[in-house]
């Protein structure tokens, strides 16, 4: 992504917060998996949406019309024997001439520097509660303030919550970021094809999960955007299955949920086939009905749409067909309002999608869903999970689970599915299972 891109986004918050008022916002920290051992870093999407500075230990701060500079990033100083173990790091003059930071301090000067900083200023925006440490140190720089007010050091009156402003500005995706996102989209949907081509009974959920990274890797995104699901036959009930390590069975479905990340953003996929590369007909009935309300969701996706009518038409459409299949007795009218249909049914349609998998955004405004603006992206997932041991159904249904999801944006005049290249009708998925 382009420095500038970075810079908008910093010019909009700092207008947002207002001159007299300051934002802090910290780095990600280094996470320990076990000893010595850190997981691999990934940067705070926060952070890195304002700064696109992808290290550890830093500290951004914003101060709208300060004459000495307005965006001010503490990081740690450049360290040859660093270098030689880890690998290269920007340092202090990599952080103003790659960075773009008015000015740079090394991460120790935090406690010094930050007190002059806050002097003076009304409001401080952070991220309330969202580091202990950061929370305990804003609060004795405030302290520390008071304790001036004799010399005529005023100290800020007010904390504010900087994802009030921030998680709204990036729940609208710019053309850059929707770039990231359909490339992540294409090669997560070429992933899931690859996955469908090499599947066959007596292969283990984790070797069709290996053939996905595979395919993330090599096509350049090194990162799975969240813990792949790959679930086969009954496993496929359980909503978010990760230990993928159970033999394929012929005449079981698989349901793989994953997605790769391109430069922090996400994409996220679901499909479900069958292993044996042909649906039986009790398979064919349910994914039909799926599909069907999946369809019916996405076409609900279009401005001046609230954010639950994707859900409301897929609950229609799937309580109709499970009675129609006889799984559920009565009224749809009454079954929905009654939400029987949960017993098969127990997620929502979808959620915000971007730098996160489950990404930020409020779906309310003063307690009423949200209406869809071009420039949103969500997923739409409908799915059926029928227990292995539900007795109260015919048993030619039990031990199925079914989802079917795509990424969707909001466009000006509906919408377009980034997703669109992983297949998803029952011809397509057995056409490619069986190399037609």
């Amino acid at each position: 992504m382009q420095a500038n891109e970075f810079n908008k986004r910093r010019q909009r918050l700092m207008q947002d917060i207002g001159v007299d008022n300051i934002a802090l916002i910290g780095s990600a920290m280094p996470r320990t998996r076990n000893r010595d051992v850190d997981y691999p870093f990934r940067q705070d999407s926060d952070f890195f949406y304002l700064t696109g500075f992808n290290e550890a230990d830093a500290l951004a701060v914003f101060v709208p019309g300060r004459e000495e500079g307005e965006y001010i990033l503490f990081c740690r100083e450049f360290d040859p024997t660093k270098a030689l173990w880890e690998g290269a790091h920007a340092g202090l003059e990599g952080a103003t001439k790659h960075y773009a930071a008015d000015q740079a301090f090394p991460i120790e000067d935090v406690p010094e520097r930050l007190p002059e900083l806050l002097a003076g200023k009304r409001k401080v925006f952070y991220p309330l509660g969202h580091d202990a440490d950061l929370d305990a140190s804003v609060l004795e720089w405030l302290k520390e303030l008071r304790q001036k007010a004799r010399s005529g050091v005023s100290a800020p009156h007010e904390l504010s919550a900087l994802e009030q402003i921030l998680h709204e500005m990036r729940l609208f995706k710019s053309a850059a970021e929707l770039k990231l996102m359909r490339h992540a989209a294409e090669v997560s949907a070429q992933g899931h094809i690859k996955a469908m081509q090499t599947c066959k009974a007596g292969r283990y959920e984790y070797q069709v999960e290996a053939e996905l990274v595979y395919h993330f890797m090599q096509a350049g995104l090194r990162a799975v955007a969240y813990p792949s699901i790959v679930a086969g036959g009954k496993n496929a009930c359980t909503l978010h299955y990760t230990t993928n390590d159970c033999e394929l069975q012929d005449g079981d479905l698989l349901l793989i949920d994953a997605g790769a990340e391109c430069d922090h953003y996400a994409a996220d996929i679901t499909r479900t086939f069958p292993v044996s590369g042909r649906f039986s007909d009790a398979q064919r009935q349910l994914y039909q009905l799926v599909l069907d309300a999946q369809y019916a969701a996405i076409a609900e996706v279009k401005p001046g749409a609230t954010w639950i009518q994707p859900h409301e038409a897929a609950v229609e459409v799937l309580t109709r067909g499970l009675v129609k299949l006889g799984l559920l007795k009565g009224s749809v009218k009454k079954l929905v309002k009654d939400e029987k249909y949960k017993a098969f049914y127990m997620h929502r349609t979808g959620h915000w999608l971007g730098m996160d998998v489950h990404d930020v955004g409020d779906y309310k405004i003063d307690d009423t869903w949200r209406t869809l603006e071009p420039g949103m992206v969500l997923t739409v997932e409908p799915g059926l999970y029928i227990p292995a041991d539900y007795k109260k159904v015919d048993p030619q249904w039990r031990g199925i689970g079914i989802r079917i999801e795509d990424d969707v944006l909001v466009t000006e005049d509906g919408h377009e599915v980034l997703t669109h290249s992983a297949p998803k009708t029952i011809a397509e998925i057995e056409a490619i299972m069986q190399g037609v």
